[in-house]
Order: C-alpha cells, then sequence, then structure tokens
C-alpha cells in the first residue's frame, strides 16, 4: 500500500511540474511572435469606366496608381464595357420611346391591349405576356406588342409560365 501511494504522489509532482512548463513556455511563445505593423494592405480594385462617346477626339493617358501612363479603358476588367451597356439596355428608359419605332402601343384606360397588339409589356420587370399565359388576365400593360419577337426586340423577356 505504501508503494501505491509513493507512485501517485509522484505522479502528481510531475503533472503539476508539467502544467507549470506547458503555461511557461506558452506565455513566452505568445510574447516573442512578431506582431504585424498595421492592418493588412490590399491592393487598389480595377475602377470600371463606361465607354465615351467621343466625337473623334482621343483621350488623353492617365496614370495609375504605379505611376505608369496608360488608357483607363485598358486597366478596366474586359466585362466592364458589356455590364454598362447591358445596363443601359435593360433599363426601361432605353427601350424605344415612339410607338412607330418600336412597334407598340399604349394600352388602354383599364391596362388591356387591343386586339391588333395582344402581347402586355410592363416596364418595371421587363416581362412580357402572351395571350393564355398564367399572368394574362391579371397583368396591366404598359406597353402593347404585336408579337413577341417585337417585344423581345425592345428588350422584354418573356413569362415563364
Amino acid at each position: 500500500m505504501a508503494l501505491i501511494v509513493v507512485m501517485v504522489r509522484r505522479s502528481l509532482w510531475l503533472l503539476l511540474i508539467g502544467a507549470v512548463g506547458g503555461v511557461v513556455y506558452s506565455s513566452w511563445r505568445d510574447r516573442n511572435l512578431a506582431e504585424p505593423a498595421g492592418p493588412p494592405e490590399w491592393p487598389p480594385l480595377p475602377v470600371p469606366v463606361p465607354p465615351a462617346a467621343d466625337s473623334g477626339k482621343s483621350r488623353p493617358p492617365t496614370t495609375d496608381s504605379t505611376g505608369t501612363a496608360g488608357d483607363r479603358r485598358a486597366d478596366a476588367t474586359p466585362n466592364a464595357a458589356a455590364s454598362f451597356v447591358n445596363a443601359l439596355v435593360d433599363a426601361p428608359e432605353a427601350r424605344s420611346s415612339d410607338g412607330d419605332i418600336g412597334g407598340w402601343i399604349g394600352p388602354d384606360d383599364d391596362g388591356t391591349c387591343p386586339i391588333s397588339h395582344p402581347i402586355k409589356a410592363n416596364d418595371n420587370s421587363g416581362i412580357f405576356h402572351i395571350p393564355g399565359g398564367r399572368f394574362y388576365d391579371r397583368t396591366k400593360a404598359e406597353r402593347c406588342y404585336q408579337s413577341a419577337s417585337a417585344a423581345r426586340a425592345d428588350g422584354y423577356r418573356q413569362a415563364k409560365n
């Protein structure tokens, strides 16, 4: 029995010494870690420049953050111009405003379309509805088209039925 008590005491002393050594080592390690000088710095993002409607004049070269001269349009992402043009085309005010050019006419006072132009189009959503469609009867038209192809040509998409 005395042997077991001695072994338990020695085990507890070894455990205590190991715990104290671990605490001392972790505090020493945390104190000697190199701290960063400041917050991380990220490179600047490229700024997309919309294509300008130049009247034959070229743009003067600009300098970027590295001090080198270059055309800002070349620095922009390749899809920046396409997304800018798509945003213009998808905007309701970019659609044709003249009924003769766009092939559309205005709806009746109650929002229905005449028989000659049965396709209902909505400017806010950019969607057109065809007769027999799920929401055709509930839709209050803002423009009326003769055909679905004319509505697509004016920038609308067909409703999912």
